[in-house]
């Protein structure tokens, strides 16, 4: 069979696909800058919170290759990856909206109401892996090899939108006059509120990918890869075997991201604990006061810088990339971001800390496209779906050991001071970087003209 090439895809195109990401990155920024927040407003202590945010990584460990092995066989009226969106989204809304009423659905049954949270933490994360997971495959399935890093860039750049509008909205609505203090044991209004316009939001963009994407079909695969058997489904126990020949590069990079979401998880948890008490001087037992509510506020505001600054840096990647190469590039943008995290540390003034938020949007916007532009290459067509899910044990693991050990550190070994072990993280951001530029070798077909070929897919 005569290999075909696949046609290169415009911007606006590439932005339908990647829409429905936006919403999902929105209901994440709403679980990144609140999860701890709510739960500690249920009653859980700071030592305590690593071990509920284990729910994601565990859901994300077992989901996610299933979900790219699943995808990778189906072909329904609807398409290979969009059934999967859609029931992510449904169950992620509804995730959305039970989540910080927990203590409203335990005053109607009479269940623990930590225990409701985890629940219905665990229903979003779930859902969030069914939907998250395709879409990184969508890029691998569309887009010819020159188009990955704007392909990727495109999404960072809807993924930090999303996460913007997701970790600013408690703040936001704040500012519109709505409660931000709730009574003891129950979740603020503005929080409450900003998770339903989640759950609005991530239908909506859900719907509008899934109605202005047409997927090739499994004809069309087959051609682009010059093998008719691509077109066959393969059996479950295959996906066991794909794991045992994941590619070095995969392996390579999978040590790179492994320090890296190690980092992120330590942020993402730690935060608005790390800034009651080496901020605002608060005592780690204060997790219900105004002043605590206030940091809450914060941290989702910062989290929404981050995502923020990742937008102009996503532009930025593939004219950096094509300047000093993909892996340089990646290197550079942990070590900012490494700087970043460990400048949290030294900046006594609350109104200061966007500057460590500059370093963490580079890193954000890299770790979240150059890994996937370097890998691509190394993955299958027909595999895709898979091996995106494999990939994914890269990014869960280092959560799930940092959300056994996390808390007992901070409790035994700060005394409870989250901002010491949010440096901890930092210096694991450094290790990445580190790591990218001396053990990843730069792709031996990244050559100026396929990056040139990239630039001017940016141009709409």
């Amino acid at each position: 069979m005569i290999k075909k090439i696949k046609p290169n895809l415009t911007i606006p195109q590439i932005i339908n696909m990647s829409m429905g990401f936006m919403g999902i990155q929105m209901a994440f920024g709403l679980q990144n800058g609140n999860a701890s927040r709510i739960l500690a407003n249920l009653g859980a202590n700071v030592d305590q919170l690593s071990w509920f945010w284990l729910v994601a990584p565990v859901t994300g460990l077992i989901v996610q290759p299933i979900i790219g092995h699943m995808g990778d066989n189906t072909w329904s009226p609807l398409g290979r990856r969009k059934p999967y969106f859609l029931i992510g989204a449904i169950l992620c809304a509804v995730g959305l909206v039970f989540l910080p009423n927990a203590a409203s659905v335990n005053a109607m049954i009479g269940a623990s109401v930590l225990l409701l949270a985890v629940i219905f933490l665990a229903m979003m994360d779930f859902s969030v892996n069914i939907a998250m997971e395709p879409f990184r495959a969508l890029v691998g399935d569309m887009l010819p090899k020159h188009q990955g890093t704007v392909g990727f860039s495109v999404q960072t750049i809807l993924i930090g939108i999303g996460a913007v509008i997701g970790s600013e909205m408690p703040n936001w609505l704040t500012k519109l006059g709505i409660s931000n203090v709730a009574p003891e044991g129950f979740v603020a209004d503005n929080v409450i509120y900003a998770f339903y316009i989640g759950a609005g939001v991530l239908l909506a963009s859900i719907l509008y990918t899934i109605f202005t994407t047409k997927e090739y079909s499994p004809k069309e695969f087959a051609e682009f890869s010059g093998d008719e058997s691509t077109a066959e489904p393969s059996k479950f126990s295959e996906m066991f075997t794909d794991f045992a020949k994941i590619p070095m590069r995969m392996k390579k990079l999978g040590i790179v991201q492994f320090f890296s979401w190690f980092a992120l998880f330590t942020m993402w948890v730690f935060t608005t604990s790390a800034l009651a008490t080496h901020t605002f001087g608060l005592s780690p037992e204060d997790t219900k006061s105004l002043e605590f509510n206030k940091a809450g506020d914060l941290t989702g505001h910062l989290f929404g810088l981050y995502n923020l600054f990742a937008i102009p840096f996503a532009f930025l990647l593939t004219p950096i990339a094509k300047s000093i190469g993909k892996k340089q590039t990646h290197a550079l943008a942990l070590f900012c971001g490494g700087l970043g995290l460990i400048s949290m540390f030294f900046i006594k003034d609350s109104g200061m800390l966007w500057i460590s938020m500059v370093g963490l949007g580079f890193a954000w916007a890299s770790i979240l496209a150059m890994p996937y532009a370097m890998l691509i290459d190394a993955i299958p067509q027909h595999k895709m779906g898979v091996y995106m899910g494999i990939f994914n044990f890269f990014i869960v693991i280092p959560q799930i050991v940092n959300g056994i050990f996390g808390g007992p550190i901070v409790k035994n070994f700060f005394g409870n001071m989250a901002m010491d072990y949010v440096v901890v993280g930092g210096i694991c951001m450094l290790i990445a970087s580190a790591i990218t530029m001396f053990l990843i070798q730069n792709d031996e077909n990244e050559t100026a003209k396929e990056i040139e070929q990239e630039i001017e897919q940016i141009h709409f």
